[in-house]
């Protein structure tokens, strides 16, 4: 399925990830880089979901996890656009890693533990 105006791929066979999580992902990837500038509309989730062959729920879920992202923010009945560009997921991923560091210094992990632990979850989280 693809969407003709934002250039939106799902992929619906067995081993691919979850529609929603390939929509959030490919926005995004999109904000990100700046092939969706800040202030760009998407389209509504009804309109969104019929355009991609999906369930309009599916879209939904994939908005509000990018809302909750920062990549998009919703106005309201204006519809749902794309957030202003920044280093706001450099900014979380930052925090993150710091709570992380926190905890797994309080668990009484060494440095090395931790590390190991962490390279662990990203190996797996990015397949390498």
């Amino acid at each position: 399925m693809t969407s003709t105006n934002l250039n939106i791929r799902i992929d619906g066979s067995a081993g691919a990830a979850a529609p929603y999580e390939q929509l959030r992902a490919q926005i995004a990837e999109a904000a990100r880089a700046g092939r969706l500038p800040a202030g760009f509309k998407l389209p509504t989730v009804r309109g969104f979901a019929e355009e991609l062959g999906l369930a309009a729920n599916t879209v939904a879920k994939a908005y509000r996890v990018l809302e909750a992202d920062g990549v998009v923010e919703t106005r309201g009945r204006h519809g749902t656009f794309v957030a202003a560009a920044g280093d706001s997921a450099v900014r979380e991923a930052a925090a993150a890693a710091q709570a992380f560091a926190e905890r797994a210094q309080r668990l009484g992990l060494t440095f090395d533990e931790a590390t190991a632990t962490a390279l662990d979850a990203l190996r797996a989280r990015y397949g390498a």
